[in-house]
């Protein structure tokens, strides 16, 4: 998985054709953690089809602001540089994070 930073994200996610998920999350967001391996599941499964990626947001909290990331964890997909979609918080699980990489794979 590819660690973004404020200095890559443009590059790496806005400036990118083709779908990209981005992991937002933080090292003291326990769901934060229990999400990650199947973030990670999904990137095995999915990786050829989507660019996955994540960003601590303690790292580059202005940027995630700037993305309207107000909650942890926050999983969004952007396409062509734009957000096309987001599960975020409580609605961030394993299951609903496969159905939406599912429509974009």
């Amino acid at each position: 998985m590819l660690e973004l930073t404020k200095k890559n994200f443009e590059e790496e996610v806005l400036n990118v054709e083709g779908p990209v998920l981005v992991d937002f999350w933080g090292p003291t967001c326990e769901p934060c953690k229990a999400l990650m391996p199947h973030v990670h599941a999904l990137e095995e499964k999915y990786g050829d089809k989507v660019k996955f990626a994540s960003l601590d947001i303690t790292k580059a909290r202005r940027l995630a602001i700037k993305q309207k990331v107000m909650g942890l964890p926050a999983i969004i997909i952007y396409k062509d540089g734009a957000e096309v979609e987001r599960v975020a918080e409580s609605e961030a699980t394993a299951t609903s994070v496969e159905e939406m990489v599912k429509k974009y794979a």
